[in-house]
């Protein structure tokens, strides 16, 4: 098993992104070299900035020194090369990889993915990786996001929604994963206020119903920045304790 986490979710718009960076500005402050990967992005590049901004990736390229003011056109090269080798593959279309690299008349090249994940992986002690969708999204024509999670040979982190229906989500994608046998660390629910019916009782219900441990529930924040985030996640002991496990 490598160094890291794979930070995937039951569908998108879960919050994957913003738990990634928050776990990647966390294990920072602990002072651990933290190196980040979005490996598969369709429709913008987003999601693979904001993770680099939040590990302090960029400081610590050979673009930079880190020992002071970068100058911009060093900065703006050192994001360029950084970018190619966190986000390897990507498209221009908001749809399925699989799809939008058809557009493109491309495919999704599982090369290209490992040989820049091995190239942060020796640099970097740990690794923070955020998929793309849920774990049964297609990146060829049998291919799947849970193959990349087993090839990359990480434990991944389950970000669920905390509203009614989860459950039933939740479980197919812990149904999944064990069917490649990836390890998972726990599940993680995200957003919410924590004060409807299903939001009380989702996490034990989900908890009566798989042996895979619940981490707790992080509350929809008043600031989604990367440390905000860190400081929240801080407080959830199991998720705490999840990560120095890495």
């Amino acid at each position: 098993m490598n160094k890291g986490i794979f930070i995937t979710g039951t569908d998108t718009g879960v919050g994957k992104t913003v738990i990634a960076c928050g776990i990647a500005r966390l294990l920072k402050s602990w002072g651990v070299n933290v190196g980040v990967m979005k490996p598969v992005a369709s429709g913008d590049r987003n999601d693979a900035i904001r993770l680099i901004k939040a590990s302090g990736m960029l400081t610590s390229s050979p673009a930079g020194s880190g020992r002071g003011p970068m100058d911009p056109r060093l900065r703006h090269a050192g994001m360029t090369a950084l970018l190619d080798l966190v986000n390897p593959q990507f498209f221009k279309a908001p749809l399925a990889p699989s799809a939008a690299a058809g557009l493109e008349g491309r495919h999704v090249r599982s090369e290209i993915i490992y040989k820049a994940y091995w190239h942060l992986s020796k640099k970097y002690d740990v690794m923070v990786v955020e998929g793309a969708g849920g774990v049964k999204v297609p990146l060829g024509e049998s291919t799947y996001m849970t193959d990349l999670i087993e090839a990359l040979r990480l434990p991944a982190l389950v970000v669920s929604r905390t509203a009614l229906g989860t459950i039933n989500h939740t479980l197919l994608t812990l149904e999944a994963l064990a069917a490649e046998k990836v390890p998972v660390v726990g599940v993680l629910f995200n957003g919410g206020t924590g004060k409807t019916p299903a939001e009380k009782t989702n996490p034990e219900v989900l908890q009566d119903h798989t042996t895979v441990q619940v981490l707790g529930s992080l509350r929809k924040q008043g600031s989604v920045s990367p440390d905000a985030t860190a400081r929240a996640l801080s407080r959830l002991p199991l998720l705490v304790k999840a990560l120095k496990r890495l």
